[in-house]
């Protein structure tokens, strides 16, 4: 199944993890990626933590996991390419994932590009 139809047909959580210039790492709940091509996502973020460790760090991981039982769900590893600060690009992004839009939220929000290293199962290795 690619992924854009992995991501509207299936419920659940995303974390994701990023690390800053000395290795720290940093992990937070995001909401399901922008799926623009078939290695190509996007995340609308706020500037936090995650977004600042990208300045220094280009590499992240995205993991899904599903509703339900059992540990099912998919890890993404992920290189930034490149990132949006048009506020009428982001919002357009915002529209399509209500459920991430906070109410009176006026802080910066960047729509941010990444290349799609590989994809493998929550669990194990095998993709």
């Amino acid at each position: 199944m690619d992924l854009k139809s992995y991501f509207a047909k299936t419920e659940g959580t995303g974390v994701l993890a990023t690390a800053d210039s000395d290795g720290t790492v940093d992990i937070a709940i995001y909401a399901k990626p922008e799926i623009i091509n078939d290695s190509t996502i996007a995340f609308v973020m706020k500037e936090r933590l995650s977004h600042q460790n990208l300045r220094t760090n280009l590499n992240a991981a995205y993991m899904f996991i599903e509703k339900g039982e059992g540990y099912n769900g998919k890890r993404l590893y992920l290189t930034k390419l490149r990132e949006e600060i048009n506020k009428s690009v982001v919002e357009e992004f915002i529209k399509r994932q209500p459920d991430i839009a906070e109410a009176n939220d006026d802080s910066n929000k960047f729509l941010v590009f990444f290349h799609i290293e590989n994809v493998y199962p929550l669990v194990g290795d095998k993709k």
